[in-house]
């Protein structure tokens, strides 16, 4: 995977902090602080860049963080740039795991390879924290 940073603008709101994408519409999310808010945007970009390779879209290109015109309407608190990573090409690998619970992957998905990704990103994101 490559590692690829977006701007995120952290505006006050009334309940604490929101977070916005100006290159990805629709990836939002929030925090009750600044700190709070900057953590929280990392897992939402990782989400939304998750969801975009699931649907077979395009990543847009990040703007450069200076170039983004102050909109007056919104209240900026900080602007900072997020990290994601771009994923990479499939490799094949072989693994070793036990029948049965192989049976049980079977039995709630359709793609092996999807679900075994899905549950090491899972597994992953609760060990970083």
């Amino acid at each position: 995977m490559a590692t690829i940073y977006y701007p995120a603008i952290i505006e006050r709101g009334t309940d604490g902090f929101g977070v916005f994408f100006p290159d990805l519409p629709g990836c939002t999310s929030g925090g009750t602080t600044i700190q709070d808010a900057a953590q929280q945007a990392e897992e939402a970009l990782d989400m939304h860049l998750t969801g975009l390779v699931d649907d077979g879209e395009p990543f847009p290109e990040p703007s450069e963080i200076d170039a983004i015109v102050v909109d007056p309407d919104v209240d900026e608190a900080a602007r900072l740039l997020v990290r994601g990573e771009r994923p990479g090409r499939s490799v094949r690998v072989q693994v070793s795991i036990d029948e049965g619970l192989l049976a049980r992957i079977d039995k709630v998905a359709k793609n092996r390879s999807g679900f075994l990704a899905d549950a090491a990103r899972t597994a992953l994101a609760a060990r970083n924290g």
